[in-house]
């Protein structure tokens, strides 16, 4: 029997049983879920250990690449560019980034980009390895590349491009690194141990990702084809299109997470790095209005409320975008709580959110990878306890 470590109050009693089941009856190996509600921490629990040898146990600051977990957090730095009068979001990408032009990338605007209806999930040409590490290289083929469809027209979640092109537009705007203006608006303040490029010292804390070894399952998929195995169908059926390139090209977006040169990049896509009571502390914030975060709440609406579902081009399933947030739907591998929840989750299973309904920030973090499209069957194992809280 796994021993859970943390904090947590007798009616958060059936949320720790099903964490530390999850141990059992799915391999898990180390994890970590909080709860947080009106900057107050009710559930920061953790167990198992953090690397592959299995020496070191996980603990409660313990970070993880959350993959697409992250992409929020990347949404809420432009959000605050954005509350600040420095970006608008109807504004071409261009009109920051002069060289972002051409192709027909001038009709992309911010949102476009926020919302995954840019046209730019992927790259075109096909890329060697190393180049994802090397910040102009990325950014000159940004500038050379072109849309896959007419921008606007059509919703294609960008599982890498997405946040290189927020990254450079930042850059472009505030003459600061993306890392280090996460750092100044939301990390810092609101105590978030959470990273876009992990400090090198910091490093050695970090858990040690690596593929969950039993099988989840599809229990309450968005749709018959919401998992891994359909999308490698797409992927195999083009091998040179859209789905193919998003996730393969190069193929160090598939096999380098635990590399230093991953972890010290920024991929603000995929790469963000997090401790679970920082994802939660963080949804707990935008849960309670944003007030703490210095977001009004009209700018935090336009963010966060989502769209009718919409096929996506991509993943091949309806999803409701809203700007760089996932709204809830009724199925249980896309639901964040409630109908009025959001937030996103991350290849492998990590995932956040925020429901307003409840005023809950929640977070689940993982180093064991799953199969799961959307939220795999661990977390949502642990969400269907949150009622009681």
């Amino acid at each position: 029997m796994i021993e859970v470590q943390g904090q947590w109050g007798p009616e958060a009693e059936p949320l720790i049983a099903a964490f530390a089941d999850n141990f059992s009856r799915f391999a898990e190996e180390g994890a970590a879920v909080a709860v947080v509600r009106d900057n107050q921490v009710l559930v920061s629990a953790w167990a198992g250990t953090r690397d592959k040898a299995r020496k070191h146990p996980w603990r409660e600051d313990t970070c993880v690449n959350i993959f697409s977990a992250g992409k929020p957090l990347a949404a809420a730095l432009v959000m605050t560019l954005v509350a600040r009068g420095e970006i608008a979001l109807d504004k071409p990408v261009s009109c920051y980034w002069p060289e972002f032009t051409g192709k027909g990338k001038e009709a992309i605007t911010v949102r476009h980009v926020l919302a995954h209806r840019s046209g730019m999930s992927a790259f075109h040409p096909k890329l060697k390895d190393p180049v994802i590490f090397d910040a102009a290289s990325v950014k000159s083929l940004l500038e050379y590349d072109e849309p896959w469809w007419t921008p606007g027209s059509a919703q294609g979640y960008s599982p890498f491009l997405y946040g290189w092109i927020l990254a450079e537009l930042v850059q472009q705007v505030t003459g600061s690194s993306f890392s280090e203006l996460f750092q100044r608006y939301w990390a810092e303040p609101l105590a978030l141990d959470a990273y876009f490029g992990v400090p090198e010292p910091r490093q050695e804390t970090l858990a040690d990702v690596g593929p969950l070894k039993k099988p989840l399952g599809d229990a309450g998929s968005a749709s018959p084809g919401a998992n891994s195995a359909a999308l490698g169908q797409l992927m195999k059926a083009d091998p040179r299109g859209v789905v193919n390139r998003a996730f393969t090209n190069p193929m160090t977006l598939m096999n380098s997470t635990n590399t230093p040169a991953w972890r010290s990049a920024c991929i603000p896509a995929a790469n963000c790095h997090a401790s679970a009571v920082a994802l939660a502390r963080f949804y707990g914030v935008l849960a309670a209005g944003g007030e703490r975060s210095g977001i009004e709440a009209t700018t935090l609406a336009e963010f966060t409320q989502a769209r009718h579902a919409e096929p996506d081009k991509v993943l091949g399933v309806p999803l409701r975008f809203a700007l760089g947030f996932m709204g809830s739907q009724s199925a249980g591998d896309c639901l964040f709580g409630s109908a009025q929840g959001f937030g996103h989750p991350g290849a492998g299973g990590s995932v956040g959110f925020a429901d307003p309904k409840s005023g809950l920030g929640f977070a689940y973090i993982t180093a064991r990878l799953g199969q799961s499209l959307l939220i795999d069957a661990r977390a949502q194992r642990l969400i269907a306890e949150l009622a009681p809280l």
